[in-house]
């Protein structure tokens, strides 16, 4: 009896530790992928230009790591600054390089893109000086006809404030935003190819990637040179194109840990590649 009692006890023993807490994370075995234990969630906010690209590489990462949640929303590069200094955000997305009063936050480059003035396809006007671009937008040239097109008003649409491409674009052609004079405010890249592909006698400014992906997929709108250089990802890709930026997600300057790391050095791999050149941007490593 006694030893049928220990064998019982023996087998209890044995089962019990086999069974262990589920809810206890194991240790990986030696070898395993990273994929097989990276679980989080990373919340990023900003540039409407970074967006798309950053939900394509964030369901992509998603499928590599099930345990992992990437949430995107936009609100401009200031808010990807300002949230990522505050925390609110793991990450910013901000479409341009930083700025010396921004060197308490660390960017990370994953894409080249361009800005670039787009009329509506069905417009006879061809191409634009700079000059002629600031006139448009200081409301001193108000009908097409002044510039080589039909005889028809001038609907400028600008971007808000709070976007870089605003700032590059005011940049560029040496305009102060206050002294634009637009009919239609748009927030994000889409809402302004959309406004210009609907109204014939439309202009705006946007980004190359996002207008070169559109323009490609049937949407009504063109891309006019900038400085008499075709408006093309390829000219980005050259460095031939004046109006270029980064596109760039930013944290604070701690070195970055956990999914946050994992997620960075996906974006800023080769492996990232594939979606950026699907949306039109220029890889920075090939």
């Amino acid at each position: 009896m006694k030893t049928l009692m220990s064998l019982l006890l023996l087998v209890s023993v044995a089962l019990i530790t086999g069974c262990g807490d589920s809810s206890t994370p194991k240790a990986p075995a030696t070898g395993a992928s990273s994929k097989d234990v990276l679980a989080g969630k990373l919340v990023l906010t900003g540039s409407s230009t970074v967006a798309p690209l950053v939900t394509e590489l964030g369901k992509r990462f998603e499928k590599l790591h099930p345990g992992v949640r990437i949430d995107v929303q936009t609100g401009g590069s200031s808010r990807g600054i300002a949230d990522a200094r505050s925390g609110v955000a793991d990450l910013g997305q901000v479409s341009r390089s930083l700025k010396d009063d921004e060197k308490d936050l660390r960017a990370f480059t994953i894409a080249l893109d361009g800005v670039c003035v787009i009329l509506n396809k069905d417009n006879a006007v061809k191409e634009l000086s700079d000059k002629q671009v600031i006139d448009i937008y200081l409301g001193k040239i108000a009908n097409w006809k002044d510039v080589g097109g039909k005889d028809a008003p001038i609907t400028v649409v600008n971007k808000a404030e709070g976007t870089s491409t605003l700032e590059l674009f005011c940049h560029y052609y040496k305009l102060k935003p206050n002294d634009i004079k637009a009919h239609v405010i748009i927030v994000d890249n889409q809402q302004g190819i959309k406004t210009v592909a609907g109204n014939a006698n439309s202009i705006g400014y946007v980004s190359i990637g996002s207008a070169e992906y559109e323009s490609s997929h049937g949407v009504a709108i063109k891309l006019l040179p900038v400085g008499g250089v075709d408006a093309s990802m390829a000219n980005v890709k050259a460095h031939t194109f004046p109006l270029m930026r980064e596109l760039n997600l930013v944290t604070k300057l701690e070195e970055p840990t956990g999914v946050k790391k994992a997620f960075l050095d996906f974006c800023t791999s080769k492996e990232a590649n594939e979606s950026i050149k699907e949306l039109f941007f220029v890889p920075i490593k090939e």
